[in-house]
């Protein structure tokens, strides 16, 4: 991982090495946080560390509440709460500050796309109080489910706009 000045970008500083990320999110408090999609894990790092803190998996691949099976997607609230998209076992975990072990909140009942299931989830957001804010009505093209989520943002107006990638549109869910 490289970090590039803003102004006279003309060179890159390594600071994170030996690391297969899929996505990387910085929180409040301006740590980073990387998924490792070999390690399966994420890491939290601090400005100048050299070996990051685990804060979820770790432990080789697997489906156990202390692994993951190919990270992708994270979200961390102002707790700093790791949320991660756990993409291999069709869930997404939950992991509190200090946890040894993640809590199941979507899917993780195996791969098929059912009403209980999340389909091997991408992208993932929650709102200020860590709950999810929209999916869990089964894979389809109904305007309350969605088809292979892949990106979202919110506008000024606080709308969500997710792009549900199978289904060819972008959803617009009007958040209260």
């Amino acid at each position: 991982m490289v970090r590039w000045p803003r102004q006279n970008g003309r060179s890159g500083e390594t600071i994170i090495s030996n690391v297969q990320c899929w996505d990387l999110v910085m929180d409040n408090d301006e740590y980073l946080y990387v998924s490792d999609t070999k390690k399966h894990e994420v890491r939290r790092w601090e400005i100048e560390e050299k070996n990051g803190t685990l804060v979820a998996g770790g432990n080789r691949k697997g489906d156990r509440l202390d692994q993951l099976n190919e990270p992708r997607y994270i979200c961390v609230d102002h707790n700093q709460t790791v949320y991660v998209s756990d993409f291999l076992n069709s869930r997404v975990m939950k992991w509190t500050k200090g946890a040894k072990e993640g809590i199941v909140v979507a899917g993780g009942n195996g791969s098929d796309p059912s009403r209980s299931q999340v389909y091997y989830p991408a992208r993932i957001m929650i709102d200020h109080v860590g709950t999810i804010m929209i999916g869990g009505n089964g894979q389809g093209n109904q305007p309350n489910q969605l088809n292979y989520p892949i990106d979202s943002s919110f506008d000024q107006q606080n709308n969500l706009y997710v792009l549900d990638r199978d289904n060819y549109r972008v959803q617009k869910f009007l958040i209260d």
